[in-house]
């Protein structure tokens, strides 16, 4: 057994461990100190915090566009979440499923493409090419088949931006999940299907049976991975309405960003940065009850089986 270096080993860690306190470690714990104070500025020193309690707390909560912002990411969350869940499994399957390598590798880059393409160039793209009521595709294509009354449709008003933001968010994010899922399927030996293909089991039973099971750590990541892009969800939100917040579209974020930086729609600058920091310490306490949520009913399932 070779002799541990433990100077070499210090030099090698300390750029990354600096990194960690000084980028996510430190801004971390001041976010949680100032989510206490009223401070009007992220940049305001110590000196100049006011010590509020949970009152930045109560004022968000008491707040009906945050309250609303909660709403949008809880529908994103879920609606989006189950779409885009069950796409990139149904995908993913198919493509593990016999299909020729370079076939596979083509489909899979075309499906992975869109969450390549950065999310301002991707929502605009939707707005202007596929929701626009004059000459985007869904006009051209429900004009085409008759459907008049869908082809004059306005997509981004009020009542269906909602949905048109999900469906166009959803769209990119399918392809991310599918390649976890199918990394998670590869793994699965190749016996157990072979062994319940000889005891006479059709696909939907070796489905249910081998492949689900097997993938319970899989789903597991990939609702959390889901979950903590829900919670940082701010680009589409903006795209979609980018003069002002709406109910339709405002998402914790884009509400944060307002508090913070000043209200778009104001003629004066009001900043509440304490009020911010409260909301960042909310979405990071909704990511991290459902990481433990999901690992401890996976841990029971184990147990169980």
């Amino acid at each position: 057994m070779l002799k541990k270096n433990k100077p070499m080993i210090i030099v090698f860690l300390a750029p990354a461990v600096f990194c960690y306190l000084a980028v996510f470690l430190y801004p971390t714990l001041r976010t949680f100190v100032m989510s206490f104070f009223a401070v009007e500025s992220v940049s305001d020193s110590l000196s100049d915090w006011s010590f509020n309690g949970i009152g930045n707390y109560i004022k968000i909560f008491s707040t009906p566009m945050f309250l609303q912002a909660m709403k949008n990411i809880g529908r994103l969350w879920f609606w989006g979440g189950a779409g885009v869940m069950f796409l990139a499994l149904f995908l993913a399957v198919i493509l593990t499923s016999g299909v020729p390598a370079r076939l596979k590798v083509f489909y899979r880059s075309i499906i992975y493409l869109p969450n390549v393409v950065s999310a301002v160039a991707m929502g605009t793209m939707w707005i202007n090419y596929v929701y626009n009521s004059d000459y985007g595709l869904l006009h051209t294509v429900f004009h085409g088949i008759g459907l008049t009354d869908l082809s004059k449709v306005l997509w981004t008003g009020p009542g269906t931006r909602f949905w048109s933001m999900l469906a166009a968010y959803c769209f990119g994010m399918v392809g991310y999940h599918m390649l976890i899922f199918m990394s998670g399927i590869e793994q699965i030996p190749v016996d157990y299907y072979e062994a319940a293909y000889l005891e006479g089991c059709n696909s939907r039973q070796r489905f249910v049976n081998i492949t689900l099971p097997f993938l319970r750590g899989v789903i597991r990541t990939n609702i959390v991975m889901w979950t903590v892009y829900t919670v940082g969800f701010f680009v589409w939100g903006q795209l979609f309405s980018p003069v002002n917040l709406s109910n339709d579209t405002v998402a914790p974020m884009n509400y944060m960003y307002e508090l913070v930086f000043g209200a778009s729609s104001s003629a004066s600058t009001i900043r509440d940065s304490g009020s911010g920091a409260a909301i960042g310490v909310v979405m990071m306490f909704l990511v991290i009850v459902i990481f433990f949520s999901t690992e401890r009913i996976v841990k029971n399932d184990d147990i169980e089986m």
